[in-house]
């Protein structure tokens, strides 16, 4: 895997918890770190977005191709 992929990979699991306490606690943890709708926290929602964009590029890998190093 890439290292922007991993990276992506980190960020979009980030967001998938975050998305996770919001639905199971109604906390959101992006907002009580960083402030509610803070330009930090509008960064963070951006950052994880494209970053799930980026892991699309996952679904379409073929692993069988990757060289193991």
């Amino acid at each position: 895997m890439q290292t922007l992929q991993k990276i992506a990979l980190i960020f979009t699991i980030i967001g998938a918890i975050n998305w996770g306490f919001i639905g199971i606690f109604d906390f959101n943890l992006v907002d009580a770190l960083f402030g509610e709708a803070s330009a930090l926290s509008r960064v963070i929602y951006a950052i994880v977005g494209i970053t799930g964009l980026i892991n699309i590029g996952l679904l379409f890998t073929d692993y069988k191709d990757i060289d193991h190093k």
